[in-house]
């Protein structure tokens, strides 16, 4: 009996198909099926098998660190980690230029010669001194005072507020058991997926819509934009739903 066939039996006792452990673990049901005939190929190497393992245990409550731990065992252990002396040590020492200490005469001659430079110019120049213009400097003209809002503009950005507001999703989940769910945007970046623990509620806001994977249709309660839509499916059922904003409705 190999890791891949703890994982199948598992699966099979919590009474899930490969299509629903698939949903829940966002995992390819070709390469689940690889998996549990113990063949890892697959996976792209260790590190994602490893990960892979962890992401299915955890669903089918076997003991995810456990069952690493045999494959590592079946596959050559983990990789050694590699020592920082032997990756920082250096090939030729380094030579330390001794520290002088300053030159104190060659600054002093260097002040004095400007000294003097300055002391030639200033006699050159003469003592006189510049005469201020008696003519007043321009004031410039003062801006025209600015119009003040309008009585329509507190409506104004009353209403672009609202309809900024009406271009957003605003997705509310309370679980009432621990539950996974997926949740994108519209464009398809993923804003979360994992775990919500029994008792949290999280909220996610998106603009024109939003995709989710709910793992249990019957464990959570949902508020989009602050509308109580109730459980999204039934006690274990893996759904899947798709919301809009409002503005985006209307076109």
């Amino acid at each position: 009996m190999g890791i891949g066939s703890d994982l199948a039996d598992a699966r099979r006792s919590k009474g899930m198909t490969v299509g629903q452990l698939s949903a829940r673990t966002r995992i390819r049901e070709v390469l689940i099926q690889a998996i549990e005939r113990n063949d890892f190929s697959q996976c792209g190497g260790d590190f994602y098998a490893r990960g892979h393992i962890r992401n299915i245990a955890k669903i089918v409550d076997l003991d995810p660190e456990a069952l690493v731990h045999r494959y590592d065992e079946q596959h050559g252990g983990v990789p050694l980690p590699v020592r920082a002396s032997s990756v920082f040590q250096a090939d030729m020492p380094l030579k330390i230029r001794e520290r002088r200490s300053p030159n104190w005469t060659t600054a002093m001659a260097v002040a004095l010669g400007i000294v003097v430079i300055f002391g030639v110019v200033r006699t050159m120049g003469g003592g006189d001194t510049p005469v201020a213009d008696p003519r007043p400097m321009p004031v410039p003209a003062a801006p025209p005072p600015s119009a003040g809002p309008g009585p329509d503009s507190p409506r104004r950005a009353s209403s672009l507020a609202e309809e900024r507001r009406r271009d957003i999703v605003v997705l509310q989940v309370r679980a009432k058991r621990t539950s996974w769910l997926d949740v994108q945007d519209a464009g398809g970046r993923r804003l979360f997926s994992g775990t919500l623990a029994a008792g949290k509620t999280s909220t996610w806001k998106a603009k024109t819509g939003m995709r989710v994977t709910f793992g249990d249709g019957g464990a959570v309660l949902l508020k989009v934009n602050g509308k109580d839509l109730g459980a999204p499916g039934r006690r274990g059922q893996v759904v899947n739903r798709s919301y809009e904003a409002p503005a985006t409705k209307k076109r």
